[in-house]
């Protein structure tokens, strides 16, 4: 009777008891956005939740500011589990899986109606190569199109002649395209090119407008080159061994809630970049049409790039086969509704 009794109440011990050390994930994500952002806000609106519908069985907990390093080092970070998940260009997951940037090749898109039609066919292709390479990732979210931003205007290719150009480190398309437009690359963090803008190491760079402002780049290249270079996303990513690793409830929660994010995040960016080019327009920056001739010169020197890219970085030609051909079904229909109309 007395053991019956005792064995009762150790059980009844148990179950009031909660098992901490199970019950608790920490998860630890990098991100280069500045603590205050409205990216940081939304990031921690969506932990904050996370946190509240997983009764505190989940937690995210982010490092802003670029303070755990570069894209290459987060990800090493993640592999020897220092961190678990970083906010990423897509350049920099390249590294993991190389389709991931297919849409930064230069001068692919002309327009955010291009855009929009890719990417509602090929966002979910590029996301589960990413899976399949170790890395779960919510969503896409825009960063914008990028241009070439100098201290004097830059209409045709004589005026970019002797430029030294900032490519960020470890990023191969940004490479090629300085190196076929015969500029002088000059690899650097981000933060250090206004630095570099202010000492003169570089005096050209590519930013989107909202980029262009938040890194106050403008106030030392006031001239930019009306004519988008490249389209630049970015994804939150977390290693799917820590999503799997998950209550099956509180693995759905963190895709339901950071899904819902990135594309606030993604509707947003857009919002602000066509906010900033006006923005720039009243500080007096200067945005400069180039010639003819330079816009043909451009797509030459894009193509030639995107050759050399695709022969190099190892990217699945199905995937490209693909992309091009829902590019090209758009266009096409793009036309025929213009001659219809």
């Amino acid at each position: 009777m007395h053991l019956s009794k005792t064995l009762s109440a150790l059980i009844a011990l148990a179950l009031a008891v909660p098992a901490a050390d199970a019950q608790t994930t920490r998860i630890k994500i990098a991100t280069m956005a500045p603590d205050g952002s409205f990216w940081m806000k939304e990031l921690q609106a969506a932990a904050d939740e996370i946190e509240r519908r997983t009764d505190g069985r989940v937690g995210l907990r982010f490092y802003p500011g670029g303070t755990m390093g570069s894209d290459t080092a987060v990800l090493r970070k993640i592999r020897i589990g220092q961190l678990h998940g970083g906010v990423f260009l897509s350049g920099g997951l390249a590294t993991v899986h190389p389709d991931f940037e297919l849409y930064n090749l230069p001068l692919l898109f002309r327009d955010f109606a291009e855009v929009d039609a890719v990417r509602r066919v090929m966002d979910a292709r590029l996301i589960a190569g990413l899976e399949e390479a170790g890395l779960t990732a919510f969503g896409i979210s825009e960063t914008g199109f990028t241009y070439l931003m100098a201290a004097a205007p830059t209409r045709s290719f004589e005026e970019l002649k002797g430029r030294k150009a900032w490519i960020p480190q470890d990023d191969m398309i940004s490479l090629a395209i300085v190196e076929e437009a015969g500029l002088s690359p000059v690899p650097l963090p981000i933060s250090d090119v206004l630095t570099g803008l202010q000492t003169g190491l570089i005096d050209t760079v590519a930013a989107p407008p909202v980029g262009a402002i938040a890194l106050q780049w403008f106030t030392k290249a006031p001239f930019i080159t009306d004519l988008p270079i490249t389209y630049v996303c970015g994804a939150v990513a977390i290693s799917s061994k820590v999503v799997e690793s998950l209550q099956g409830a509180d693995r759905e929660v963190v895709r339901e809630v950071l899904t819902k994010a990135i594309g606030t995040l993604d509707r947003r960016n857009r919002a602000d970049n066509e906010a900033a080019r006006e923005a720039l327009v009243k500080q007096g920056v200067s945005f400069v049409s180039p010639t003819d001739e330079a816009r043909a010169q451009w797509r030459a020197i894009a193509e030639s790039a995107t050759a050399k890219l695709i022969a190099k970085q190892g990217y699945d030609p199905r995937i490209i086969a693909e992309l091009q051909q829902v590019l090209a079904d758009y266009r096409a229909g793009a036309v025929a509704q213009a001659s219809r109309d």
